[in-house]
């Protein structure tokens, strides 16, 4: 294990911790995983199966190769076909985070605000942080036709020029991705938090208007 490779799985383990502490994980639901470039040894690192993301240990994190062959660890989770997919489709990718969120599980069990827009943008930090995302209909976990389906949302988005860092699975969980662990589990954090707003405020308030969000596409290139 090289030194870059083995800052990479301190860092999954201190998110994974960090979520599981402040209850955005539960039991082994989750996952992370981490894009490595060659001088990290290529390929990714993944969080194992079953695993929990409170109690992750850095040596037994999955390594596997370009090809999907596991190097090393314990078994790789069986969402690792939908983590290559995201990286494949989303070449600014550096790590994925998937959790099974409370607040945006039950906004899909009770109806999201649109399926191009699961929230509305109801602050300006949602739009500046995370932007736009899809819902994407269920599919048992670890089917590869889920990771189809969030390739195509990813292809979409870049086409209409405003690139998505996250898809919210309907009754599983949101899957973020950024350029860092710390910057995925930031993004994450914002959705969470702007679907615990949009269920819990009543009456519920009204989006920010055009003006509003161009102001933040201006200043801060927000991508909405």
């Amino acid at each position: 294990m090289n030194r870059h490779q083995d800052f990479l799985r301190q860092e999954m383990c201190r998110v994974g911790r960090s979520l599981f502490e402040r209850g955005y994980v539960h039991a082994s639901a989750g996952n992370i995983s981490v894009r490595l470039n060659d001088e990290q040894g290529g390929g990714f690192l993944i969080t194992p199966t079953d695993a929990c993301l409170g109690f992750l240990e850095p040596e037994r994190i999955a390594w596997v190769d370009a090809d999907g062959e596991q190097q090393s660890g314990d078994r790789a989770s069986k969402t690792l076909a939908l983590h290559r997919r995201i990286y494949q489709a989303e070449p600014e990718a550096r790590c994925v985070i998937h959790t099974h969120s409370t607040h945006l599980v039950a906004l899909t069990l009770q109806g999201v605000w649109s399926e191009a827009d699961i929230v509305p943008p109801i602050t300006p930090y949602f739009v500046m942080k995370v932007g736009h995302v899809p819902l994407i209909p269920y599919h048992r976990p670890g089917d590869p036709e889920a990771a189809e389906r969030v390739a195509e949302a990813i292809a979409t988005a870049r086409r209409r020029g405003v690139p998505i860092r996250a898809v919210m699975l309907e009754r599983l969980g949101p899957n973020v991705w950024h350029d860092s662990p710390a910057n995925a589990m930031a993004t994450l954090e914002e959705l969470e938090e702007t679907a615990r707003l949009w269920l819990t405020v009543s009456p519920r308030p009204a989006p920010l208007n055009e003006q509003q969000i161009e102001a933040l596409r201006r200043t801060f290139a927000a991508r909405w």
